[in-house]
């Protein structure tokens, strides 16, 4: 079993930044990829970036690469996201993810093996 807890949400102006994180815990935290989904406003959950159990490889949804930087603390069995230049179209409740597989291509949902529970992230225009 592996726990995730998300926390750093908020309110920001577009523009702004944002950095994110999640606390894993579990015995085999390590041998997870683990990533970021986030949920806007009626929409269906979207992938958003994803990061090697090592930490030396990672990939994004296009339209937030250049933008996001997702890094891994094994030591701290953390996971970070760092939002910069946000959009209001980034808003959504973000979710921290857990997979046994990492490859580079947009994630479904459903291939996550765990879930936090999310934390808000608002953009002001």
């Amino acid at each position: 079993q592996v726990q995730l807890v998300e926390s750093g949400g908020g309110l920001v102006q577009a523009g702004g930044s944002l950095r994110l994180s999640c606390v894993a815990s579990g015995r085999t935290v390590g041998s997870y990829a683990l990533g970021w989904f986030r949920q806007a406003p009626g929409k269906e959950r979207e992938f958003v970036g994803v990061i090697s159990r090592s930490g030396g490889s990672t990939y994004y949804l296009d339209s937030v690469k250049g933008r996001f930087t997702i890094s891994r603390d094994s030591a701290k069995n953390t996971v970070y996201l760092q939002m910069n230049s946000l959009k209001p179209e980034d808003t959504a409740v973000y979710y921290c993810t857990a997979t046994t597989y990492y490859y580079e291509t947009y994630y479904q949902a459903r291939e996550m093996d765990y879930w936090g529970k999310g934390t808000l992230v608002t953009v002001s225009s």
